[in-house]
């Protein structure tokens, strides 16, 4: 199973990137285990490979970082959990959707336990909740992100991972169209009226993890955990 460990304060991006890459390389060959890293960082925009420059609607507001994985423009900033995860893809069965979707229904799985029922849609990259107390310019229900999701692969190795907003402050999005995705908006745990700490998530996606990469393998849809004992 991976390394876990958590960064207290807010981790400097680019510091935090030089270093996730070169444990990248070293899981790769062979002379460091998997890790996930749990971490905060400062307040900021990351551009991914997919990123749109009219996506950028206030360039100055934020120092704007040029990344390497897939995707478009991200927020990232305190009060959000940002999870790095880098894992053997290739001896987990070199399946690149197959691993998406193991981390897109990880972080469904993790938010359940807080008894949000959250999900993917079609078109759409990250996981999604419906607001029915919101509706949007159609008059509709409108669903907001929660969690983004964006990956690069080395040599079989992942790395970078998701963002799970917390508390952050959701006003920042707002320099951006987050994801290029302008017709919704962004949620958090905190904003939907759940008084959830960085450490309850934290202790959530520990106890989800094992349902979608079990034993060194991948397992997308999850495995059901086992009853408890009477």
């Amino acid at each position: 199973m991976p390394e876990w460990r958590t960064f207290s304060g807010l981790s400097d991006y680019q510091a935090t990137l030089v270093a996730m890459e070169s444990r990248a390389e070293a899981i790769a060959q062979g002379t460091a285990p998997e890790a996930i890293w749990l971490l905060e960082h400062p307040a900021l925009y990351t551009a991914g490979t997919s990123a749109r420059r009219a996506d950028l609607i206030e360039p100055d507001r934020f120092e704007v970082h040029q990344v390497g994985r897939g995707g478009q423009y991200t927020y990232h900033g305190p009060g959000q959990r940002v999870v790095y995860v880098m894992l053997d893809v290739g001896a987990r069965g070199r399946d690149v959707r197959c691993f998406v979707r193991a981390l897109e229904n990880w972080v469904i799985a993790a938010l359940a336990e807080f008894n949000v029922q959250a999900g993917v849609r079609a078109g759409r990259v990250g996981v999604w909740v419906a607001r029915p107390d919101r509706c949007g310019a159609d008059g509709q229900p409108r669903e907001d992100k929660i969690a983004a999701i964006g990956v690069k692969l080395r040599r079989w190795v992942s790395f970078h991972g998701l963002s799970i907003n917390v508390e952050p402050d959701l006003a920042h999005f707002s320099g951006i169209v987050p994801c290029g995705i302008r017709d919704h908006g962004v949620t958090s745990l905190v904003d939907l009226g759940l008084p959830v700490t960085m450490a309850d998530l934290d202790a959530a996606l520990v106890t989800t993890f094992g349902r979608f990469f079990p034993e060194g393998r991948m397992h997308p849809d999850g495995v059901t955990p086992p009853a408890c004992a009477e």
